[in-house]
């Protein structure tokens, strides 16, 4: 026990000198500003700079914007760092099947810094009306074909309020003769339609093309397979985050968040409905016959009910076994009129009838076991069966569960190039959201991955890092989290008061001694005691060993003429001897195992 106090003192100690040296180092810099003050009049505004450095706490690293410039060819992009909505134009349509009230694409929308900006000069384009139908596009430089080179689509989608309702996904307008941006709406024909959308508790992100059928024309949405990541935190944390979306022409696609893989698959088999269609199909024409048995149990046609099956038998029968409780108030009503309660004055008995007051409990009931008429509560009755009905058997007939048959599909193909898609002139936001102050930013359409990277590194690499520039250190981190979930604070607790705990029973513990009669079970050598102890021994030996003298030299005892009295004495004399024994057998155990002890036999000669 001693040498774990011992470490905690030190421990202690050493604390303490390293909070008084730094005391001292601060006491004697002092000291020698103030000597150098006294003694060199000349050094007096070096000293006042240096006492201002020292106080003057490092300034924060400062992180400068400067708008992103494309590395490279693009097909769009789009800063907003001019505040205007130079090219991007506003529909005008209205929304069909839609009341008139709801139906405009009336939303509003600004180029303007987010409101709580750590980048001034950055400015984006902010969808500012909630409840409200948005709707807005611009045109790509050139028109997008889908060829041998991947498509990479890259936007930065910010929810400064959260997001209730809403979607912050862009549509890629295909390129047609009847695309008109002043008329863009739900229905205008688009390629893809990619980006976050959110309602209730079920977080999307969105990869949507339409696929064109080389057979019939027609024009199908096929969606891709739902992320495994928790997008929740992308909506909730109110930070910006980089969309990326990236087609290759061998069918592979990728979508990330903030540079990292959220989702990943293959048009031709990770998308929903499949982009080729079965090579059969059931046949639509093909009908059930009459006949066709499908019930693979039936009931027993020879079953027969048993004679003493009563169907008429209650499943509650009143328990006659059971006696009325002594002190139940027969005569006393469960609820009686509040004789309190008065009436209203404005109570109209023409209109609203006759008053009555409102009933509340007995209070009588209270303390009895109850109150009115007594009835025998009821028990399940042991005969009742239930309506008769005949066991169940496999049935002979069962044909299994009708299918119709399969037959070639009419609308059969395979494409084995879903990439080449329908090609696309236009980007839009076509939008519906409860939420307002909903915040994007450099929009980026090209087919080199690096020069994405570039342009997101430049606009959304920055804002991260003046994000956390702003942020709180460590400990504001934690402080935050434990806010926003509560059980983090018993995390924080266990944390710090395990480690105090141990300390403590680290240092106030010790390794308890055996004790003699321990080591008087074995022949293990007895560790060395104190001289206290020593002298103890030492006269508790000496006092045997004269007991044992003074018993041998004592005289004895005449014997008394009488038989019977000699008798009774030798008896006493026996008995006492047997005891004396008796109390000597500790010590002699004792004395046998100090014996073992080189040391203890060293002092017992002495």
């Amino acid at each position: 026990m001693k040498p774990n106090w011992l470490l905690c003192v030190a421990l202690l100690l050493v604390g303490t000198s390293s909070i008084q040296a730094h005391d001292d180092e601060f006491d004697h810099d002092n000291d020698d500003v103030i000597d150098i003050e006294d003694s060199l009049d000349d050094g007096a505004e070096e000293v006042e700079e240096l006492k201002h450095e020292a106080s003057t706490p490092p300034p924060l690293p400062k992180v400068t914007y400067k708008a992103p410039v494309p590395t490279g060819e693009v097909y769009f992009a789009e800063n907003f760092d001019k505040g205007t909505l130079a090219g991007w134009i506003l529909s005008k349509a209205k929304k069909e099947d839609t009341d008139d009230e709801i139906a405009k694409y009336d939303g509003k929308w600004e180029v303007q810094e987010m409101k709580e900006t750590k980048l001034p000069g950055d400015k984006g384009l902010v969808l500012l009306s909630r409840a409200k139908h948005h709707a807005i596009s611009a045109k790509l430089t050139k028109p997008f074909i889908f060829d041998t080179k991947p498509l990479i689509v890259q936007y930065e989608v910010s929810f400064q309020n959260g997001i209730e309702c809403g979607g912050a996904y862009v549509k890629l307008l295909s390129k047609t003769s009847e695309l008109n941006l002043d008329q863009f709406h739900d229905k205008t024909s688009y390629t893809i339609m990619f980006g976050p959308d959110k309602c209730g508790e079920d977080y999307k992100l969105h990869f949507i093309f339409r696929h064109k059928s080389p057979k019939t024309g027609k024009y199908e949405e096929k969606h891709a397979k739902r992320p495994d990541a928790d997008l929740k935190n992308y909506f909730s944390d109110k930070k910006t985050h980089l969309y990326t979306l990236i087609l290759n022409p061998d069918n592979s696609f990728e979508i990330l968040i903030d540079q990292n893989v959220v989702n990943s698959g293959n048009l031709l088999s990770d998308m929903t409905p499949p982009v080729n269609p079965p090579q059969e199909i059931e046949d639509p024409n093909d009908q059930k016959p009459e006949d066709w048995d499908e019930r693979a149990k039936i009931a027993d046609p020879d079953a027969v009910k048993p004679d003493d099956w009563d169907e008429d038998a209650p499943a509650k029968i009143p328990d006659e076994d059971a006696v009325k409780p002594e002190g139940w108030l027969d005569d006393e009503p469960e609820y009686i009129a509040d004789p309190d309660a008065e009436k209203p004055e404005d109570w109209d008995e023409d209109m609203d009838g006759e008053w009555e007051a409102p009933q509340i409990a007995n209070p009588k009931c209270e303390s009895a076991p109850g109150c009115g008429a007594w009835q025998r509560p009821m028990i399940d009755n042991p005969n009742f069966k239930g309506k008769w009905k005949p066991p169940m058997i496999d049935n002979p007939n069962y044909q299994g569960i009708w299918k119709p048959r399969k037959i070639p599909n009419p609308d059969f193909f395979e494409d084995l190039e879903p990439f080449k898609m329908t090609p696309f002139s236009a980007l839009g936001l076509e939008l519906w959201s409860m939420t307002s102050d909903i915040f994007f930013d450099n929009f980026i359409i090209c087919t080199d991955r690096g020069v994405a990277d570039d342009w997101g590194n430049d606009g959304w690499g920055l804002k991260k890092a003046a994000d956390g520039a702003a942020e709180p250190g460590v400990v504001g981190q934690m402080m935050a989290a434990a806010e926003e979930r509560p059980w983090l604070w018993i995390v924080y607790i266990l944390t710090v008061a395990l480690p105090v705990f141990l300390v403590i029973l680290f240092c106030c513990s010790g390794k308890k001694q055996p004790s003699a009669a321990e080591y008087k079970k074995t022949d293990a050598p007895q560790p060395d005691v104190n001289e206290e102890e020593k002298v103890e021994e030492r006269d508790k030996e000496d006092a045997e060993e004269e007991e044992e003298e003074m018993n041998e030299d004592k005289p004895e005892v005449k014997q008394k003429s009488d038989g019977d009295a000699e008798t009774a004495s030798q008896e006493e004399e026996e008995e006492e001897e047997d005891e004396e024994e008796e109390a000597r057998k500790p010590t002699e155990e004792e004395e046998e195992t100090a014996n073992r002890s080189p040391r203890n036999r060293k002092s017992i000669k002495d």
